[in-house]
C-alpha cells in the first residue's frame, strides 16, 4: 500500500476538510481532525498537523496539497559500535535494513498490564515512519503516544501481546522470573508477526535487550523459538532501528488504552509507576475495592503492596 504524509497548517486543513464534505466518514482515531475515504485512497488529519494519505492513489492526492511545513525532527540512528557488544549485536548498516523489531511496556509498573509488540520495518517503510515522528515513546508524551500510535498501526505489520495483572500474578506465583515472561511474550510477538508477513522475510530480528543472550535463549529452553537467519539482540535498540522505536510506541500505546480502561474498572484514575503516589492509590484501592481486588490491578510481588497496607492501616483503619 502506498502511503503518503504531509504536515499542514490548520487553515489548509479546515480547507481539506469543506473540499472533502461528501467523503468524510464517521469514524475519527483519537487526535484527528476528520477522516475521509475516496476512491484509492484514505485521508486522515491530525491536530498535530500531520495529514496521512494511504492507498494506491495517496500520492496523487497529497499532490493537490503541497509539500506542507517541514517535517517533525525524529531521531537518527545512534551508531552500533556505542553499544556493548556480543555474537548477537547488530551490524554498523542496521538502521538501513528490513527488520522486525520488538519492546515491551509496563514491567515497572505496579498497576497495568505488561504489553509487548513486534513490528516489521521494511525498507520501504523506513522513510514514512520517520515522517510520522516515530522516536524513543520515553520522549514522547501520553498524547503523542495515542497520536502517533494510532498512524503507525496502519501503515506497519505487527503483533501485540498484553498480559494482563491476573494472569502474570498467577505466573510470577508459580516462580516464573518477569524476565522470563517478557522472553515468552517477545518470542510469541515474533513468531506470530513472521506467520503475518509470510512468505516475505525480514533480513532479521532485533530485541530491545533486557538480558544477556545466553540468559535471553536460555529462558526460551523448552518453547518453540521463532526462526531468522539474522536475529540481535541491543541495550537502546529504539535508537538504532526504527522498527524497535515503533514497536516501543505501539507497546505504550496499548498500555495507555488498557490502562485507562484499569481505572475505569478502579473508579479513580490510578498512576503511573510506582512510587510514593502509586502506594497512596493501592491504599485507596484496598479501601474501595478490597484487598482481593489487588491480584487484578497490581503486581503484586513489588514492594508498593506492603506500603499500601501500611498507609491503608494508618489512614483508614486508625
Amino acid at each position: 500500500m502506498s502511503n503518503s504524509v504531509l504536515v499542514l497548517d490548520s487553515a489548509t486543513i479546515l480547507k481539506m476538510k469543506s473540499h472533502y464534505t461528501s467523503d468524510l466518514t464517521e469514524k475519527v482515531p483519537p487526535g484527528g481532525i476528520f477522516s475521509a475515504k475516496l476512491p484509492g485512497c484514505s485521508i486522515t488529519a491530525y491536530k498535530s498537523g500531520k495529514v496521512l494519505f494511504q492507498g494506491p492513489g495517496a500520492e496523487a492526492a497529497a499532490a493537490q496539497w503541497g509539500g506542507g511545513a517541514p517535517r517533525e525532527k525524529t531521531i537518527s540512528a545512534k551508531s552500533p559500535s556505542s553499544v556493548k557488544t556480543h555474537s548477537y549485536s547488530p551490524p554498523k548498516n542496521v538502521a538501513e535494513l528490513s527488520l522486525i523489531g520488538s519492546d515491551e511496556v509496563g514491567t515497572g509498573d505496579f498497576f497495568g498490564p505488561m504489553t509487548v509488540v513486534a513490528v516489521y520495518a521494511n525498507k520501504d517503510h523506513l522513510p514514512l515512519l520517520k515522517e510520522l515522528g516515530v522516536k524513543d515513546s520515553k520522549n514522547l508524551k501520553d498524547s503523542q503516544i495515542m497520536e502517533i500510535g494510532s498512524l503507525i498501526k496502519e501503515v506497519v505489520p505487527f503483533s501485540l501481546l498484553v498480559l494482563d495483572n491476573e494472569k502474570y500474578n498467577r505466573m510470577q506465583a508459580k516462580g516464573m522470573s518477569q524476565g522470563k515472561m517478557k522472553a515468552l511474550l517477545h518470542n510469541q510477538a515474533i513468531k506470530k508477526l513472521l506467520q503475518k508477513i509470510s512468505p516475505e522475510e525480514p533480513d532479521g530480528i532485533l530485541i530491545d535487550q533486557f538480558a544477556q543472550p545466553g540468559v535471553f535463549f536460555n529462558y526460551l529452553k523448552g518453547s518453540e523459538v521463532f526462526k531468522s537467519k539474522n536475529t540481535y539482540l541491543s541495550t537502546k535498540a529504539e535508537g538504532l532501528h526504527l522498527s524497535v522505536a515503533a514497536a516501543s510506541i505501539l507497546a505504550r500505546y496499548a498500555f495507555v488504552k488498557h490502562f485507562e480502561l484499569l481505572s475505569e474498572k478502579a473508579g479513580f484514575t490510578l498512576p503511573k509507576g510506582a512510587g510514593p503516589v502509586v502506594d497512596n492509590a493501592g491504599a485507596r484501592l484496598l479501601h474501595e475495592k478490597g484487598e482481593a481486588a489487588m491480584s487484578q490491578f497490581t503486581k503484586v510481588h513489588f514492594a508498593n503492596t506492603e506500603k499500601a497496607k501500611a498507609i491503608y492501616k494508618k489512614k483508614y483503619k486508625s
